[in-house]
């Protein structure tokens, strides 16, 4: 036999050989994914924020379908989003209560300064300086951390504090984990009244440094029909248990620290 028609079948026989083999591995060795977890991942917003608790919407998609974690923590999508999947994985669905970021500290440029910051402009660095520059140990640093870590530009500085955007804003809680005072809180947006501070020293020492600063006077809890006003740690607090949402503690409150809804100014 001619040398190089043998060599020519040789390679055909192995190639066919080969062919074979790697059908075969594809499939006996193939693992499966359900279909599922990409039809998931494009209901989701795409954001990759992080809000649900996942490393990314692939990462929440999977968790999903193979772990069974509830549909509708993708903030961004919204109760669209969930009601979406639900149909997906052949669920009911229900009524998912939207919910927003709020900031509980109203003072920024109200507020006094311990000294003058020169460092790294972020609230983490200024924060590591003796607490941070701001006279009140509690309140909003205003050097922005918040503001980039938001991928919706639902938040930013305004005279020295941070201001959500309600209308932007899809809930995430990226910037409630940026924040290094915790002052950024999220709660459900049909949320009643707010109290737009978390200072919890004595009357006369907020007072000295924040002239928007609850100063536990009492006068909001006295005055609510509902009773679902409180003073702990000398500072307010609404049991929105009770809470009627009626703004009288607003309305009464002497350093107009309680706004009468979440978003309100």
């Amino acid at each position: 036999m001619n040398p190089i028609l043998f060599a020519v079948i040789v390679l055909g026989v192995l190639g066919l050989a080969g062919g074979a083999v790697l059908v075969l591995a594809s499939r006996f060795m193939a693992v499966y994914e359900d279909p599922r977890i990409s039809q998931v991942s494009e209901c989701l917003a795409g954001a990759n924020c992080g809000g649900c608790g996942y490393a990314g919407c692939s990462d929440y998609a999977e968790a999903i379908v193979k772990r069974g974690a509830p549909t509708y923590l993708c903030a961004p999508g919204g109760d669209k989003a969930a009601r979406a999947i639900d149909q997906i994985m052949g669920q009911d669905s229900g009524g998912h209560t939207p919910v927003k970021a709020w900031v509980a500290c109203g003072g920024g440029e109200a507020c006094g300064k311990k000294f003058d910051y020169q460092g790294i402009q972020t609230c983490a660095a200024a924060a590591a300086v003796a607490g941070g520059p701001s006279a009140c140990a509690f309140g909003c640093l205003g050097l922005g951390d918040c503001t980039r870590a938001c991928k919706f530009d639902a938040i930013h500085v305004v005279k020295g504090a941070a201001q959500v955007d309600p209308e932007k804003c899809t809930g995430c809680g990226a910037c409630a984990s940026a924040c290094p005072r915790s002052v950024i809180r999220i709660r459900t947006a049909e949320a009643g009244p707010a109290v737009i501070c978390s200072n919890t020293d004595r009357g006369a020492a907020v007072t000295k440094v924040c002239s928007a600063g609850c100063i536990g006077c009492g006068i909001c809890a006295k005055n609510c029909p509902a009773g679902a006003v409180s003073i702990e740690n000398n500072l307010a607090v609404i049991d929105y248990e009770k809470c009627t949402g009626c703004g009288t503690c607003a309305e009464k409150c002497p350093k107009k620290v309680i706004r009468p809804a979440l978003h309100s100014s």
